[in-house]
């Protein structure tokens, strides 16, 4: 009997030996829909069946981090300089056999930081333990892809998160599906599409059972960014290539290092000597897109000593959650001073988004 895992095997060796050409295009995608299907189907059963239990890790603070990294890159040294956290370092591979949480606080923010087990080459496939570490990567708000100057092999680390439905510093595909009971799949488009014909994408979107859809492209789309688009389990998260141990080359050659990572944001650091920390903890925070706003009780002096921290884009409701469960319902009118204030003290509603700096009263029901 021919399993999933036999199938998922014959697709991939097929796309593998296929030139990719227009010719083949059509072909390719069916064979690309049909793959993640099947991969999507595998990974359903084995969670079925606990073979996919991930760790359990409490979330905590504003925000959580995941350190992702091969084995000995640094990560157990970071984690520990960075926050309160005591994990364990040594100079052998696969130091770290569960995950350590930390905390790191900076500007008012306090940041979760979780110092994962070493991610090898076949991570995505359950080596090494690979599918515990990548279901609490995909929870987390903000990814260090850690490499260090000897080995630095990031895009190994992308392609084995990229295969477990991780997408890093995307986007979801701007794309809008309404199904319909008959008339097939018909493609419209707001942007000229030269990645893929309609006929294509008709094609890709039967595979996955859309017989009768209407579907609006807002987006030059790929193959790719359209299974993620039906995939329903794709995570798009942050990510920020930490580079260690720099003290051991020379700047000529710390150059050429940097240019191998192509366009992913990238702080460098030497985790042994502390360089570079401050510029990363800045970086972070700042990759977290937070803000800092203040609190004025009525009739009371500000709080500049304890700022509130939020997502940017933020609204006067969102605060209201954070303060009290029973704020939302009670609300009255908030008192606004700062930059997203048209004057000092402007009365505004709960849908009103917050800036950065701002001082914000909220008056409530009784």
């Amino acid at each position: 009997m021919v399993t999933i895992e036999d199938q998922i095997k014959e697709i991939e060796e097929e796309i593998r030996d296929t030139p990719y050409n227009k010719s083949t295009q059509h072909h390719i995608g069916k064979l690309k829909a049909k793959l993640a299907k099947l991969q999507d189907e595998l990974d359903k059963r084995k969670a079925k069946k606990g073979e996919a239990k991930g760790y359990a890790v409490k979330k905590s603070g504003h925000a959580t981090v995941a350190l992702v990294g091969l084995p000995s890159v640094g990560k157990s040294t970071l984690l520990n300089l960075l926050t309160n956290a005591e994990s364990e370092v040594a100079s052998y591979f696969f130091t770290t056999l569960e995950v350590i949480p930390g905390v790191m606080s900076y500007k008012g923010a306090k940041i979760q930081i979780l110092d994962l087990p070493g991610l090898v080459e076949g991570a995505s496939k359950g080596k090494g333990r690979g599918r515990e570490v990548l279901s609490v990567v995909r929870s987390a708000d903000l990814i260090l892809l850690m490499v260090d100057v000897f080995a630095c092999d990031v895009n190994l680390l992308v392609e084995e998160l990229r295969k477990g439905g991780i997408r890093l510093n995307k986007h979801p595909p701007d794309i809008t599906i309404k199904r319909k009971d008959k008339g097939g799949v018909s493609i419209s488009s707001t942007v000229k599409l030269t990645k893929l014909d309609k006929e294509t994408i008709a094609a890709i979107f039967r595979e996955y059972g859309y017989i009768n859809a209407d579907i609006l492209l807002r987006e030059d789309i790929s193959e790719d960014r359209l299974i993620d688009s039906m995939a329903g389990n794709r995570v798009y998260t942050s990510a920020l290539v930490v580079l260690n141990k720099i003290d051991l080359v020379s700047k000529k050659e710390l150059e050429g290092i940097k240019k191998t990572m192509g366009d992913m944001p990238i702080s460098i650091i030497s985790a042994k000597d502390g360089v570079g920390l401050d510029a990363l903890r800045k970086n972070i925070y700042e990759m977290l897109d937070f803000i800092r706003i203040y609190m004025k009780p009525q009739r009371k002096k500000v709080d500049l000593n304890e700022p509130l921290v939020i997502k940017r884009k933020s609204s006067v409701g969102d605060v209201c959650d954070i303060i009290h469960r029973t704020f939302r319902k009670r609300f009255r009118y908030a008192n606004i001073w700062g930059k997203s204030a048209k004057f000092p003290g402007q009365t505004v509603g709960m849908r009103h988004i917050l800036k950065d700096g701002d001082v914000i009263t909220i008056v409530v029901t009784k």
